[in-house]
């Protein structure tokens, strides 16, 4: 039977919140300035701290041991990544050009489905991984943060040329 959770964000919030059946189990909260992030899903922390600057790299930690338990590594092109564990690999990808549909699989297949913009969607998976989940999460607002960066390093100089 297949397990679905909801998710939801306001249009310029940093955390993501989400839900099963209408509760919130947990949520997933940004703080792009210090490149890291903090997730919680049914009582269980965890942190997401990026490093780097071309090529960068997410720990993800476990906060009360201070312990990273996988590393997640993106691609160039901003459509996929690999999440690290010490027992597997998970590979996250957008699954349409409109990136509203992303999953995660492993080699057995495809494991978690999500769906949605910017302000709410939906998680389908047979057994929700907690920790998957805030991953999956996570991989989608680093990559919709790093294109909302290309856009205003591309446009903003491209705007002032044009009203000088």
């Amino acid at each position: 039977m297949k397990t679905r959770l909801t998710w939801r964000k306001g249009a310029f919030s940093t955390t993501y919140k989400i839900l099963s059946d209408g509760q919130q189990i947990g949520q997933l909260q940004d703080n792009a300035f210090k490149q890291t992030s903090d997730g919680e899903i049914r009582q269980k922390k965890y942190r997401f701290k990026t490093k780097g600057l071309f090529k960068q790299l997410t720990h993800i930690i476990d906060p009360e041991t201070n312990e990273v338990i996988g590393n997640i590594e993106y691609n160039s092109w901003m459509t996929k990544a690999t999440i690290h564990f010490s027992d597997r690999d998970i590979y996250w990808k957008y699954d349409n050009r409109w990136q509203t549909k992303w999953s995660m699989q492993d080699e057995k297949g495809v494991y978690m489905s999500f769906a949605g913009g910017m302000t709410k969607g939906s998680i389908e998976c047979d057994d929700p991984e907690d920790l998957l989940v805030l991953t999956g999460l996570f991989v989608t607002n680093y990559y919709t943060q790093a294109g909302i960066a290309v856009f205003v390093a591309v446009f903003i100089p491209i705007w002032i040329s044009v009203i000088n």
